[in-house]
């Protein structure tokens, strides 16, 4: 994995500043060197723990005290720069990915090497453990769409909790399960709906998974028209095409790569009747 492991002193979601202990405590621990290093692990540990059980409560919930302890030791943060590859096709999937802060996208190459963006993560989502549970390798790649924070836990450890707890493993099969009922309905869309009508889905889901912007209409993700073209099944000229046409109709506004949404409506009806 080529990216940035988490340093807790230097990590803007680090909830620890040491230089804002008491000095009595700073005093009294520079005379022990040991006992500053070991009060310092245990500070990151907790502070780790805290991120967890926050940002991950929908499965921290479902773990033993036993279980949230296996977790902190083995869970690893680290920092993926924009465009930088997370897992590629063919890798052997090792790990549980989450994200924390950020977006990623999950793409495939086809034909021609065509990119096909299947799927956008969002905060807080797990991806990249599909592949273990199917004893195969994987059959996309994850890229950071912008700079992102995730964390990840060693599958083989994943694996292990599953099997010992049920709630957990009820987890995972929903989040399976979920997820293929949204690839089931892109398929269909991808194939049936025309241009515009796929464009005007991939706005909305966009709309949905990321939020707007202040002015409750500008697209909290600013993509590339060769990213909205990848994410709609089409080529990058029919993408600016339809866009066009979208502003002519005024029901988009573009600047650059910030797209703002004018007309809910109308979209949601060319998203449904294709």
């Amino acid at each position: 994995m080529c990216c940035e492991t988490c340093n807790f002193e230097d990590n803007p979601i680090s909830l620890i500043n040491f230089n804002l202990l008491p000095i009595s405590f700073s005093s009294k621990t520079n005379e022990n060197p040991n006992l500053t290093k070991s009060l310092e692990e245990m500070i990151k540990k907790s502070t780790l723990e805290h991120i967890i059980s926050e940002d991950l409560s929908d499965l921290w919930k479902n773990l033993s005290p036993e279980e949230k302890r296996t977790v902190t030791d083995n869970f690893t943060i680290l920092h993926y720069k924009k465009g930088q590859i997370i897992y590629a096709e063919q890798e052997d999937p090792e790990y549980l990915w989450c994200l924390l802060k950020g977006k990623v996208k999950m793409y495939k190459s086809g034909i021609g090497d065509r990119i096909q963006i299947l799927r956008l993560y969002r905060p807080v989502q797990y991806f990249g453990y599909r592949a273990y549970f199917a004893h195969e390798k994987y059959v996309s790649s994850c890229a950071a769409f912008e700079a992102s924070v995730l964390g990840c836990i060693p599958m083989e450890v994943v694996e292990k909790l599953i099997r010992g707890n049920n709630d957990l493993a009820m987890f995972f099969i929903h989040e399976l399960s979920r997820n293929l009922g949204g690839s089931d309905t892109k398929i269909v869309n991808l194939t049936q709906k025309h241009i515009r009508g796929r464009l005007a889905e991939a706005l909305l889901l966009l709309a949905d998974n990321y939020g707007l912007e202040d002015d409750e209409a500008t697209l909290k993700i600013y993509m590339s028209r060769e990213d909205l073209a990848n994410l709609s099944n089409m080529t990058t000229s029919n993408a600016i095409r339809t866009l066009t046409t979208f502003m002519a109709e005024k029901l988009i506004l573009v600047d650059g790569r910030r797209i703002k949404i004018l007309n809910v409506p109308m979209l949601r009806k060319i998203s449904k009747f294709g």
